[in-house]
């Protein structure tokens, strides 16, 4: 995996974070929410591990915290 996409992952990761504790909710609630392991949210939001995720799993991320899926992908360079 190269650098830039480690820093992608690492940066969808901290705005699934900010979205998530913005809506008040716990991971383990979002995990259960959109049937993944309260793991795997863990890992995903932690930035020092990259973490993938499937399109579908991130649209119904989007759904639960009423965000829009573009705003994912906001990152700040």
């Amino acid at each position: 995996m190269t650098s830039k996409r480690r820093n992608q992952y690492r940066q969808l990761g901290l705005i699934i974070a900010y979205y998530r504790k913005m809506k008040g909710i716990t991971q383990e609630e979002l995990a259960e929410s959109v049937n993944l392991s309260r793991t795997h949210i863990s890992n995903l939001e932690a930035p020092n591990m990259p973490t993938s995720i499937s399109l579908s799993k991130l649209f119904d991320i989007s759904d639960v915290l009423e965000v829009p899926i573009k705003n994912f992908f906001d990152f700040r360079e």
